[in-house]
């Protein structure tokens, strides 16, 4: 479904990204996981079209959409929820949930429904200002935007930052919700554990590089993993 090859991406003379590759197929949860710096979200932000490569190629469902403009990239499908959730603190819920579907038009009271099933809680305050939700509602609210903008991929950029131990629960049953309907996702998650728990396969992402990849229990069971990432 997605394919990434050979992204190289600066910031100035500081290369981020070196000559990074990875896979997404069909029906899958990825996983990103790495330290601070290692350009998880730049990989993100660059697959979405936020950040122009020097070299490589990003290809979604066999297009290539490397050089393709963000707003046209959202309308192909891939939709990133970001880092830090983002959402408009003075719009209501409900207003925030439904800028989710800025490229679409027609009845969106189906896919309203359907949020409001995955998240309950966001019915329940849905004309409150997106800035009075405690933060596991505001992860919920970011969630909720990015599905009406009906994803074919879903990418998640820190999803449990913040959160307490109780509401990254929560919040990652309903990522595997997500996924049991259908939506495939790429997650990049500091909380290796977790990813890996999750994810059918991840990458490990140091420095711009791919280090390692896998299958998630290899990666588990891996002693390098487990000492850089686990506390192994």
């Amino acid at each position: 479904m997605l394919e990434v090859k050979d992204l190289i991406i600066s910031y100035g003379k500081a290369r981020a990204l070196k000559g990074v590759s990875i896979e997404v197929g069909d029906g899958e949860i990825v996983a990103l996981i790495g330290n601070n710096g290692a350009g998880k979200s730049t990989l993100l932000n660059a697959i979405s079209g936020l950040l122009k490569p020097e070299s490589g190629e990003v290809s979604f469902e066999g297009k290539r959409i490397t050089h393709v403009h963000s707003e046209k990239i959202v309308r192909a499908g891939i939709v990133q929820v970001p880092e830090g959730r983002q959402i408009f603190p003075n719009l209501t819920v409900r207003e925030n949930i439904r800028m989710g579907a800025f490229t679409r038009k027609g009845d969106l009271s189906a896919d309203l429904d359907r949020v409001f099933t995955l998240f309950p809680r966001l019915k329940e305050r849905i004309n409150q200002p997106g800035g009075t939700l405690s933060g596991g509602e505001q992860q919920m609210l970011a969630l909720a935007r990015g599905m009406m903008a009906k994803p074919r991929l879903l990418m998640l950029d820190e999803p449990s930052l913040g959160l307490a131990p109780v509401l990254v629960d929560s919040i990652y049953e309903t990522i595997v919700g997500i996924h049991k309907m259908g939506t495939p996702v790429l997650l990049v998650e500091q909380n290796a554990y977790l990813a890996l728990n999750t994810a059918n396969r991840a990458y490990v992402l140091e420095t711009g590089r791919i280090a390692l990849a896998g299958e998630s229990a290899s990666l588990l069971a891996s002693a390098e993993v487990q000492k850089a990432y686990l506390g192994g």
